[in-house]
């Protein structure tokens, strides 16, 4: 018989079992994709790279691919009103709708997690053009999200085939950011467990972290978290739910707000948080606001760290630490109009948690920015 702390241990053992490596890519659907392009570009440092459109024969939608570092985000958005794209940004407003995980091997991935129980979308297919061969799968997640499992060895092109490489009219200094560190998830009620048992299951990802209401919780609103990750380490996605609490959570705002489970915020890993946040305000870039009393317990709370306490106070970076070492983190406020998806600006220094000692701030910040909106 099997005891519960063998499961437990089980669960926490990541095995490599879809040859996942690492995140590919995400493709946020959008209302106007060009657009969308300039923000990235000139409020978070993005390059566009590459595109798809009318000008380069696609008739179905527009497309541009920003890159910073080893991040590639896509912004795409429909012609024509008919579209699945357009009914996906009706319901939820701009979003991530595809989270793109490189693979070494796709038949094998696509296989093993039908086989397993994921939701089957598009089988393996190969594309091809100048710049070689391409062959990826799509399955089914949490809400509307999909995994784009990518397998991408031999092929030079931008993205992927189809883009056409693009020359914007200006181009800017990046802002520092260096990869896609983890991608967070929210879930409706008691759908937390489900999600991560899928994970479990379907791709043999391991549990890595659990918060309880007990630590993500302030006086009017609470959740619960578990953090899933491949064999590796480099694929991590927390899960959000919902938990008990006065007033109502930020997870049920996002959940109101884009009509379903969904992706929360992308986590961008910088090596200089304070000049990547410091460019990114200069910028216009809207962050979250940290009150000046966080920082006057902060070298008694986390220790001795390498920067300055009032340079992070004037940019509002936050600090936690674990046993590993010490992180530095900062969220923007949603990028769009309704109070759904934002972004994570994250330096680590051996830290390899997720900010647990600054939960209590954060909500509360978020909490604020709820009771502005007449959403707490």
């Amino acid at each position: 018989m099997v005891t519960e702390l063998q499961r437990t241990k089980e669960l926490e053992q990541a095995r490599d079992i879809l040859t996942v490596e690492d995140f590919d890519s995400v493709e946020f659907w959008v209302g106007n994709a060009y657009q969308a392009a300039y923000y990235y570009q000139h409020a978070l440092g993005f390059q566009p790279v590459a595109w798809s459109s009318l000008k380069t024969g696609n008739r179905r939608y527009a497309s541009y691919v920003m890159q910073q570092g080893g991040v590639k985000i896509a912004l795409s958005a429909p012609y024509s009103p008919s579209d699945e794209m357009a009914a996906h940004h009706m319901l939820h407003g701009d979003g991530a709708k595809v989270v793109g995980l490189t693979v070494r091997d796709v038949e094998k991935a696509w296989s093993e997690a039908i086989e397993r129980g994921a939701r089957p979308i598009i089988p393996p297919t190969e594309e091809k053009d100048d710049w070689g061969t391409v062959r990826y799968a799509v399955i089914g997640t949490y809400g509307d999200v999909v995994h784009r499992f990518v397998e991408r060895d031999g092929y030079d092109g931008p993205y992927l085939p189809g883009y056409q490489p693009y020359k914007p009219p200006v181009e800017l200094p990046d802002t520092g950011l260096k990869r896609i560190d983890h991608v967070v998830g929210n879930v409706d009620w008691n759908k937390m467990n489900p999600t991560v048992q899928f994970y479990h299951e379907v791709f043999g990802f391991g549990t890595f972290i659990e918060f309880t209401e007990k630590d993500i919780s302030t006086n009017y609103s609470a959740l619960r978290s578990k953090v899933v990750r491949n064999y590796n380490n480099k694929v991590k996605m927390p899960i959000n739910e919902p938990a008990e609490g006065p007033r109502k959570s930020q997870i049920e705002e996002y959940v109101e707000y884009y009509h379903g489970a969904g992706v929360q915020h992308v986590a961008l890993l910088t090596n200089d948080i304070i000049s990547t946040v410091r460019e990114m305000r200069r910028r216009g870039v809207e962050f979250i606001n940290v009150p000046r009393t966080y920082y006057e317990t902060l070298t008694s709370r986390v220790g001795e760290i390498d920067e300055e306490i009032q340079e992070l106070a004037e940019l509002g970076i936050l600090v936690d630490r674990d046993d590993k070492g010490y992180l530095l983190q900062l969220f923007t406020k949603p990028i769009q109009d309704r109070p759904t998806f934002f972004f994570e600006v994250i330096q680590r220094k051996g830290a390899e948690g997720f900010g647990k000692g600054n939960f209590k701030a954060l909500f509360e910040s978020i909490e604020r920015e709820q009771a502005e909106r007449g959403n707490l």
